[in-house]
C-alpha cells in the first residue's frame, strides 16, 4: 500500500478517507475497534468559537468548510448538526473579555454576533437570566463522532482501503536508507511507503517507536449524560471562561460548563480538564462540580436525571497545537495527532492536508506551525 494509517479514530478515519479519495492505496490499523479510543469519549464538537486567532483557528475554519461538504455528501449518517454556538458571559468583566476576543476573531473571518441578555434569552429561553451578555457563533456544529469515523472508513473501503482492527503495532519498519517501510504488528508485517501516526493520545508512543519523539500527553475529561428530554437546549452553550481553560497549561483540575443537546434528546454536560496520566478512576467531586455548574447555567436541569458519565483522554501538546505533516527525522513518517479536545472538529482539515502532502499538492495551509520537530527538546 501507499499509506498505512495507525489509528481508526476520527483523525485516522479522515486521513484514510481523503487519501483514498486522492487515489492512494490506503490501509488502516488499530489495536482496538473503530472509534474505540478518544473518539468514543468526545462530544463531537466542530468549533470556531473557542479558538484564538492563529494557526489553530485557520485549521478550524478550513475544517468547518470541509465538514459542511462531508455533511452534504454523507447526509444524516453522520448526524452533522449546524446548530451554532452560544457563549455566555456571566459577569461584566467576562463580557469585556469576550468583546476583545470577538473583535480579534472577526478580523480572521469568524461570523459572530454580539448579543445582550435579552438576545441570549431569545436564543436559549431556558438559560438563567443572571447573565451580562454573550455571543452567537453560527459556524459551530456538532457531529456524532463514532458514526462519522465509521462512515468515513466505509467510504475509504469503497475506494479500496483495508481496515484491520484488533491489531497491535509493535514497531516501525525501516529500509536500508532508514526510511519508513511499514510496521510490525502482532499479526505480521505490513508494508507501506508512508506511515501516518494518527494514534491520538497514544501518538507519543507511536512516535517513540520511530525514534522521532513528540510530547503528546493525556488530559482527562469527564462528561455527564442526562435522560432524554424535549429540545430545550438549542445550541452548544458554554461560559466565556471555557476558552481560557482550553488554552491553560495547568496540570490541575479545571472545569468550565459546556451544555448541549443531542438528536437523541440527551443533554451532554462538560467539561473538565486535568493531567493525571491514564487514570480512569471515577471522580465524583468532578462530576458534582460539572452538574452544579450546568444547573447554574440552565436551572431546569436541577430536576433532570443523569443517566451516566464517561471519560476520555485528550491528546495534549505543550503549545496546544496538533502535530501535522512529515517528520524530517524519519523519511516516510507523517504525523496527524495531538489535537487535544478539538480532534473531531479539526479532523477533516487534518486528513485533507495530509492527503495533499502525500500526493504532492501544495497544502491549503502552511504546516510550519504544526511541524513535528518544533519541540524536540521537550519531547
Amino acid at each position: 500500500m501507499d499509506v498505512l494509517v495507525i489509528g481508526a479514530g476520527m483523525v485516522g478515519a479522515a486521513c484514510a478517507y481523503y487519501c483514498a479519495e486522492a487515489g492512494l492505496r490506503v490501509g488502516v490499523v488499530d489495536r482496538g475497534a473503530v472509534a474505540g479510543g478518544t473518539t468514543s469519549a468526545g462530544e463531537g464538537n466542530i468549533l470556531v468559537s473557542d479558538k484564538e486567532p492563529g494557526p489553530e483557528l485557520d485549521l478550524a475554519l478550513l475544517s468547518v468548510g470541509l465538514w459542511t461538504e462531508l455533511g452534504e455528501r454523507l447526509g444524516d449518517r453522520i448526524e452533522l448538526h449546524a446548530k451554532g454556538g452560544v457563549v455566555v458571559a456571566r459577569t461584566p468583566d467576562a463580557a469585556a473579555g469576550l468583546d476583545t476576543l470577538i473583535g480579534r476573531q472577526r478580523a480572521c473571518g469568524i461570523d459572530v454576533t454580539r448579543v445582550g441578555a435579552s438576545g441570549l434569552a431569545e436564543l436559549e429561553p431556558e438559560l438563567t437570566p443572571d447573565v451580562a451578555g454573550g455571543a452567537y457563533y453560527p459556524q459551530d456544529m456538532q457531529v456524532q463522532p463514532m458514526l462519522a469515523a465509521a462512515e468515513l472508513l466505509r467510504h475509504a473501503r469503497a475506494k479500496g482501503a483495508s481496515v484491520r482492527t484488533g491489531t497491535d503495532v509493535l514497531g516501525i519498519r525501516r529500509d536500508t536508507s532508514g526510511a519508513v517501510a511499514g510496521v510490525r504488528t502482532d499479526r505480521g508485517d505490513m508494508a507501506a511507503r508512508w506511515v501516518v501516526n494518527a494514534a491520538g493520545t497514544w501518538g507519543g508512543e507511536v512516535a517513540a517507536m520511530a525514534a522521532a519523539p513528540v510530547p503528546v500527553l493525556p488530559r482527562r475529561g469527564f462528561i455527564l449524560v442526562t435522560e432524554p428530554l424535549p429540545p430545550l437546549i438549542l445550541h452548544k452553550v458554554y461560559t466565556a471562561d471555557y476558552v481560557a481553560n482550553v488554552a491553560s497549561d495547568d496540570a490541575g483540575l479545571e472545569t468550565s460548563v459546556v451544555v448541549e443537546g443531542t438528536r437523541a434528546g440527551t443533554v451532554l454536560i462538560g467539561a473538565s480538564r486535568e493531567r493525571v496520566g491514564f487514570d480512569r478512576s471515577l471522580a465524583l467531586p468532578v462530576l458534582g462540580r460539572l452538574a452544579a455548574q450546568a444547573v447554574g447555567l440552565f436551572p431546569f436541569l436541577a430536576e433532570v436525571n443523569v443517566l451516566r458519565s464517561y471519560l476520555g483522554f485528550r491528546p495534549y501538546c505543550p503549545d496546544h497545537l496538533p502535530v501535522i505533516g512529515p517528520d524530517p527525522r524519519v523519511p516516510g513518517l507523517v504525523h496527524a495527532c495531538g489535537h487535544e479536545g478539538a480532534g473531531i472538529g479539526l479532523a477533516a482539515a487534518t486528513g485533507h492536508l495530509i492527503a495533499q502532502v502525500l500526493t504532492g499538492v501544495k497544502p491549503d495551509l502552511d504546516l510550519t506551525p504544526f511541524r513535528p520537530g518544533r519541540f524536540e527538546a521537550a519531547a
